[in-house]
């Protein structure tokens, strides 16, 4: 009895888990530049003196899907989205380097470059501030020029910054809870000159909504099932106190 209970109920928490990541998918399928998260389930057997013939259910985050969303012209000058692979770098609640392929960007009453979620978008030295301006434009290399504001001579341009843009190999990078991308070994990446910007256009989630529901709907299926099975083995378990009372 306990090992069918056992299996059944280690099956039931990791399938909440999965079910969890995969509402996560869900909510960010408008997310600009969100990836999302894998998950997989395999048989474990459990170790120790005496429990070589129980196994329990583990589910785990093998991969991100680093396939890219689609992309929509907006024409707004500071909507970017990376061409091919690369990342924007940015800076994490923890003051750390994070990457992110979200080119949603926006100049602060104080001047400060950032991307639509709040995060302070990097360049070689640090986080970019931009000068009042009339008018700002994104190169295809990340470099940031203006008009500034109230110049005498409408067609002048000045260069304020270079977002630092990196290429990174996926299996050097890993999710953290903030969903940003970080490196595994926590060192800032170098800039990379290959990466490219495309100026006027945003890259979208890479969320199939359609997949994620049939998913979502396998999930909570799977659960049932796991929840009947604990309760026909509390069911036995009942039915086999009761005969041993009787005789």
């Amino acid at each position: 009895m306990d090992r069918s209970l056992y299996i059944a109920m280690s099956g039931a928490k990791q399938t909440l888990l999965a079910q969890a990541a995969n509402a996560n998918n869900l909510a960010n399928t408008q997310t600009t530049g969100f990836k999302s998260d894998l998950e997989q389930f395999r048989s474990r057997p459990l170790t120790g003196a005496g429990y070589p013939s129980r196994v329990y259910a583990m589910n785990e985050k093998p991969w991100l899907d680093f396939s890219p969303g689609a992309t929509q012209t907006t024409g707004n000058d500071l909507d970017v989205a990376i061409k091919g692979e690369g990342y924007l770098a940015v800076q994490g609640a923890d003051g750390k380097e994070a990457y992110s392929r979200a080119g949603d960007l926006r100049v602060t009453p104080e001047g400060v470059l950032e991307t639509g979620a709040g995060l302070q978008v990097l360049g070689q030295d640090g986080p970019i501030l931009i000068p009042p301006a009339e008018k700002l434009t994104i190169g295809g290399d990340g470099t940031i020029s203006i008009i500034p504001l109230g110049a005498g001579n409408a067609t002048t341009q000045v260069e304020v910054g270079q977002i630092k843009l990196v290429k990174v190999a996926p299996e050097n990078l890993e999710k953290g809870n903030d969903g940003l991308l970080h490196s595994k070994d926590g060192n800032p990446v170098a800039a990379n000159v290959d990466v490219a910007l495309a100026s006027g256009v945003l890259e979208g989630s890479n969320v199939n909504a359609i997949t994620a529901m049939v998913d979502m709907i396998e999930l909570a299926r799977n659960f049932e099932l796991q929840t009947k099975v604990m309760k026909s083995v509390d069911e036995n378990a009942a039915a086999g106190t009761k005969l041993m009372q009787m005789s």
